[in-house]
């Protein structure tokens, strides 16, 4: 529908723990995807309290309901059981039934997504000076400290100074997430950086 989503995609893993933290931190609102065959686990809780901490509005995706022995409702009842009701039992928590396999409900979650962003009245300011989060970092033997980052307010340009609190550099060249060469970047738009004098640490703020 001529809208742009960026996705920050955190497994489920219990060894991710510090991913799931920052995205938790850094979305505009999250997707707590459930597997409807097996319900909450350990790492659901654990993301259920992280959005909680940060405020994060969220929807639910109960996942996986092609698979034999899927109970989305079981889900639900379980997500009540931690103080999360859903809008279909009368709370203010969206969810939506969906197989990632078949592709069924992804329409009505992207809808969602949309009508939330609508309501949350998401805005950024293209005048200020372009601040975001550092989300991974390495070293490339050939094009030395490369920096995945996320811009979240005002615009990015190469040419740049651009500082964390562990490290600083100024913007020699951007690339968004398929590879393409930028000169700006604009809030929610992933980015590759190169020009940092040193490694950032991950999830700090950058300006």
């Amino acid at each position: 529908k001529n809208e742009k989503i960026t996705f920050i995609d955190t497994p489920g893993h219990e060894a991710f723990t510090k991913l799931r933290e920052r995205g938790a931190q850094i979305a505009d609102l999250a997707i707590l995807v459930i597997a409807a065959d097996e319900s909450i686990k350990p790492q659901t809780k654990e993301s259920i309290e992280y959005l909680r901490a940060f405020n994060t509005p969220f929807i639910v995706a109960i996942n996986k309901i092609d698979k034999p022995g899927a109970n989305p409702e079981k889900v639900k009842r379980d997500l009540s059981e931690l103080g999360l009701i859903v809008e279909e039992w009368g709370g203010n928590i969206p969810a939506v039934n969906i197989s990632a396999l078949k592709g069924e409900g992804i329409d009505e979650l992207l809808e969602f997504i949309l009508i939330m962003a609508e309501t949350l009245n998401l805005s950024y300011d293209e005048t200020r000076e372009g601040e975001g989060y550092i989300l991974e970092t390495s070293k490339d033997k050939r094009r030395g400290i490369l920096v995945g980052a996320i811009v979240v307010d005002g615009q990015v340009r190469v040419g740049d100074f651009i500082v964390t609190a562990s490290s600083y550099g100024k913007i020699k060249f951007l690339e968004d997430s398929f590879g393409k060469k930028l000169t700006i970047a604009l809030p929610s738009q992933p980015i590759l950086i190169f020009g940092f004098e040193s490694l950032p640490n991950v999830g700090e703020i950058f300006r």
